[in-house]
């Protein structure tokens, strides 16, 4: 099998997961993972970016909490100014 680079979007999508994983993991489970806590974790993770990631990458993020023993129970996105917000629980 031919290895294929990843992309900047696949790449960031696994990093949203990451951060997700390591504040749900420190928080204890079920755990609410917020667009501010996430922003302090990685800068590189603009709202925008949070909620195209989820659209468009969802499977790299839900994949990448799997390797941790996570699983994405919800997603709510209540729009611009009104946050984002993760719950984290055990697979």
């Amino acid at each position: 099998m031919a290895f294929k680079p990843k992309s900047a979007a696949e790449t960031k999508a696994r990093d949203l997961g990451l951060a997700v994983a390591r504040i749900a993991e420190s928080e204890g489970l079920p755990a609410h993972v917020g667009v501010d806590a996430l922003r302090r974790a990685s800068p590189r993770l603009t709202p925008l970016a949070i909620g195209q990631m989820v659209r468009k990458h969802r499977d790299i993020v839900e994949e990448t909490l799997a390797e941790r023993g996570l699983a994405l129970g919800d997603y709510a996105d209540q729009g611009p100014g009104r946050g984002m917000e993760f719950t984290v629980e055990n697979a």
